[in-house]
């Protein structure tokens, strides 16, 4: 893909699938791409080399990387690799060989960042990952559960738990609540051209990086432009909310942040003219492309997705919705 001026730093905050999705893309459109990834995942294999050895959970980390690597013999074998999981009867079962080697280049090492650069190096990643805090987190919830008498609020822990939580999420928490973020991190996002927040499990993956005080104070304070992408269906934790809940939440939990562009599916945004009027609240313009695979399911099609990342860093927004504009 062209571009009509040199390549943008962009650095895309998020995990899981949703931050696979947006590197899947961004690696065809820049080659100075860094990750930032939620540190925040108690379930699978995670969670349990977490609990067993005291590390930051790698499997949201190992995701981003293996999204980083290219199309090639080489980059498809790696992502393999790195994706594989052990069946067995045994301690090893589920175990995802990418966590594996995560933790013990964490433990030959000594150093989190370093570990990470490379296994980005063996396989020869488009870019840089790296961890939101230098601790691991926790996710807390204050959920709305409805019981048929106005609903009442329960306490939801554990990331695994929060993005599978019934009910309406009305505040969000980290365990510790002051967590340290990691200096790299907080440097990517001030140093870089464009932010990219989402798609993704809104709260427990792409809201936890603005309850980081200095993450957060970065994301505010940047020079960089920020494009907010919206999911191509409400997942667990959103469940039955609209893209307009989607940008609400992201505005109650960061009032004061300034967004320049809002991505989105035309099939995705029940009422365009109220996401237009929630973009332009926090100063953005609403984007409407097609990014989702042909085949029907809520899933981001790399190229698609691409195209228009690079029509929001070249300017090219001719698809854009403003309120009173015709939807």
């Amino acid at each position: 893909m062209a571009f009509s001026s040199p390549r943008p730093a962009v650095t895309a905050l998020g995990g899981g699938h949703g931050l696979s999705a947006s590197l899947s893309a961004l690696r065809h459109v820049s080659d100075r791409l860094t990750a930032v990834v939620t540190v925040a995942d108690d379930g699978g294999s995670s969670g349990r080399l977490r609990s067993e050895l005291g590390v930051l959970p790698p499997g949201d980390l190992r995701m981003a990387l293996a999204a980083l690597c290219d199309d090639s013999e080489w980059g498809r074998t790696w992502s393999a690799v790195l994706q594989h999981r052990f069946d067995s009867a045994g301690p090893l079962d589920r175990h995802a060989t990418g966590n594996l080697l995560i933790v013990a280049l964490w433990e030959l090492l000594g150093d989190e960042v370093a570990g990470l650069d490379w296994v980005g190096r063996l396989l020869g990643a488009r870019g840089r990952v790296l961890p939101m805090s230098s601790v691991p987190l926790a996710v807390e919830a204050d959920v709305r559960v409805d019981d048929g008498a106005g609903g009442h609020l329960e306490t939801v822990a554990g990331q695994s738990r929060v993005a599978t939580a019934p009910g309406r999420i009305e505040q969000l928490r980290l365990v510790p609540s002051d967590p340290p973020a990691h200096a790299e991190a907080v440097a990517a996002v001030r140093a870089a051209d464009w932010v990219v927040l989402g798609p993704g499990s809104w709260y427990s993956s792409v809201l936890v990086h603005l309850l980081v005080p200095e993450l957060a104070a970065a994301l505010h304070e940047t020079a960089a432009r920020r494009c907010v992408t919206l999911n191509l269906s409400p997942d667990g934790e959103m469940s039955g909310l609209t893209a307009v809940d989607h940008l609400e939440a992201l505005r109650k939990h960061a009032p004061d942040l300034r967004i320049d562009v809002v991505l989105a599916d035309p099939a995705a945004v029940e009422d365009v003219e109220a996401a237009a009027e929630a973009a332009a609240a926090m100063g953005a313009r609403l984007l409407m492309r097609q990014v989702a695979l042909g085949d029907g399911t809520a899933r981001h099609d790399a190229l698609r997705l691409a195209a228009a990342y690079r029509d929001v860093f070249d300017g090219v927004l001719g698809d854009v919705r403003r309120p009173g504009a015709d939807a």
